[in-house]
């Protein structure tokens, strides 16, 4: 029981910070509001980028952008949190607890596709984040998608035939 105590501290750990994120994002709303129209708006990419012709000056559709970010990390948020609690339900049996990663694998992919194809791909790639000195969000993206990974890899190792 201790290593599925161990799986499901980790999956709520990652809920909780997927929480943190999306309430930062509602109490300081300026912050990373600001990070999004940089990004999409391509004004820090380098000068002659020829791909400059994808940039989103719009602040309505910016907007969007960043509300579906926020949304995402609420989702993020409660399918660990939930997956989190189920786990931890049903951390006494080894069928139920492995009945019970579904919820929470599910919001650790999210974090993936959020951070990898999100801000790796779209901002990094389409919107050419990587050439901005001061709005480039990779490195992080990159760790926290590597983290959300790892409690993946971690979560959905075979569970021990132990009883109970």
């Amino acid at each position: 029981m201790t290593i599925r105590l161990l799986k499901t501290s980790m999956v709520f750990a990652v809920g909780l910070w997927a929480l943190l994120i999306a309430a930062d994002n509602i109490l300081d709303y300026d912050s990373n509001w600001h990070f999004v129209q940089h990004v999409l708006s391509m004004d820090t990419v380098f000068p002659d980028n020829a791909l400059k012709y994808r940039a989103i000056t719009d602040p309505k559709i910016q907007a969007l952008g960043y509300w579906m970010i926020i949304a995402t990390e609420w989702v993020m948020s409660a399918l660990c949190l939930t997956g989190a609690w189920g786990l931890f339900r049903a951390r006494r049996n080894r069928l139920d607890f492995i009945a019970a990663k579904p919820l929470a694998a599910c919001g650790l992919v999210l974090v993936f596709l959020m951070y990898f194809v999100g801000f790796v791909v779209v901002g990094g790639e389409w919107f050419c984040m990587w050439q901005s000195e001061i709005w480039n969000g990779q490195a992080k993206a990159v760790m926290f998608l590597t983290c959300a990974m790892l409690v993946l890899i971690v979560l959905l190792l075979q569970e021990e035939d132990q009883r109970p």
